[in-house]
């Protein structure tokens, strides 16, 4: 995971609807990175889904969400439609900034040791700092807790 005060990794990848994204096109706003493992799983689904709840309050604030994932661009955009997500998702088939973000880990499940994505959440000030870090987070819980570290970050 990368560490708080630390500029973060600049990127380019294509959103669900194909179109090229990088970070540097939202200068001046706060961002809220998310890496999640996979579209439409049931954990994946329901964090997209808080951010998609709260994501007026998270605009109030001056604030865009992002989700990355290794899923294809025609998944992200089956996943959008499907839960009707007001925010972008992209793909990072290659897995550039999947590493470059540090958050392709060993995973263990039931036992097995496998390599995945941990799901990781930044907080990326309007300067392109990172400002708050969070591995292993909550599914359920993380959008709530990016709304409540905005509020305290303003």
């Amino acid at each position: 995971m990368l560490e708080t005060g630390t500029k973060a990794p600049e990127f380019t990848l294509p959103d669900q609807n194909g179109e090229m994204r990088s970070l540097a096109d939202y200068k001046g706003h706060k961002v809220i990175l998310y890496f999640y493992p996979k579209d439409n799983t049931p954990g994946c689904t329901k964090q997209a889904c808080g951010f998609g709840e709260l994501y007026p309050q998270f605009q109030e604030k001056g604030a865009v969400v992002i989700g990355v994932s290794k899923d294809s661009v025609a998944s992200h955009k089956k996943f959008e439609e499907k839960y009707g997500l007001p925010f972008t998702l992209l793909s990072d088939t290659e897995k550039e900034v999947i590493l470059a973000y540090d958050v392709w880990k060993e995973k263990k499940l039931y036992g097995k040791a496998s390599m995945g994505v941990v799901r990781t959440t930044y907080l990326i000030d309007e300067d392109g700092v990172i400002i708050k870090a969070f591995d292993k987070v909550k599914a359920s819980d993380n959008p709530t807790q990016m709304l409540e570290e905005l509020e305290n970050t303003n």
